[in-house]
């Protein structure tokens, strides 16, 4: 049975198949929901105009809200934009929005000008079967995205463990609809960039994720994709999840 959250959400937007649109997922995930996962929050909130206290009361109240500097913002639209790309290949539309991406003379701004100029060269047939060749494969994919795979060679090892306990002290659960662990790229920047937002967890929580289950392995899983020689569009991808990290690892280790 949903919550009064989640059916408010899906009221306001018509449906259960235009809210999966509108974030971006498949539609039987959301059917799967009884209420929306605490990652997921922001950007319920976004598409449907929900305040984030109405469809997650138990993690997020009115008067605990309160705004999040323009840093901060920026930080969650970069994890969310990784996140989305790194769930699923994009659309048409998806690659136009991309394509509109404005740069300037700083690392990340250059990240963001390559990873538009490959959005308007490629299209979304051939983007798709480049993130099949290196996310899901024949057998096996070129790239295991998993923290735990790449703390220790195997899946689903301790890490992921730790991770979870983690998780869970915030709030956060896996839902059944979820297929992928939680130490999947995908999942952790949607995550961080829940923490970034404040849609849950405590002012610093988004520092000790980084510092434990991010910083560990991420880096290197982005430095492997912008040198994948499959990866063309991912490439540019691999090369704006590089330069963020290496931004975030520098701002966490200045002194609070």
């Amino acid at each position: 049975m949903r919550d009064s959250g989640l059916e408010e959400a899906i009221r306001a937007v018509g449906g259960v198949s235009e809210l999966a649109r509108r974030i971006g997922i498949a539609q039987p995930s959301v059917s799967n929901w009884d209420r929306v996962p605490a990652e997921r929050v922001a950007a319920v909130e976004d598409a449907t105009g929900i305040e984030r206290a109405v469809l997650r009361p138990d993690l997020f109240s009115r008067q605990a809200a309160a705004p999040i500097d323009a840093t901060d913002n920026a930080r969650a639209a970069e994890y969310a934009l990784l996140a989305t790309l790194l769930a699923q290949s994009p659309d048409a539309n998806f690659l136009r929005r991309l394509s509109g991406l404005s740069g300037d003379a700083t690392p990340l701004g250059a990240a963001h000008a390559e990873l538009a100029a490959a959005a308007t060269r490629t299209n979304a047939r051939d983007v798709e079967r480049e993130f099949f060749r290196l996310f899901i494969g024949v057998g096996r994919s070129e790239l295991l995205p998993y923290g735990s795979y790449y703390l220790t060679g195997f899946l689903h090892e301790r890490p992921l463990a730790r991770l979870r306990a983690d998780l869970k002290r915030i709030g956060i659960e896996k839902t059944e609809a979820q297929s992928e662990p939680e130490d999947h790229a995908a999942i952790l920047c949607e995550i961080m960039a829940g923490l970034a937002a404040r849609t849950y967890g405590a002012p610093g929580t988004d520092r000790q994720v980084f510092e434990k289950h991010v910083a560990p392995w991420m880096p290197r899983f982005f430095a492997d994709l912008e040198r994948s020689k499959s990866a063309d569009f991912y490439a540019r991808v691999g090369a704006l999840g590089r330069v963020f990290m290496t931004i975030e690892t520098e701002a966490f280790a200045l002194p609070s």
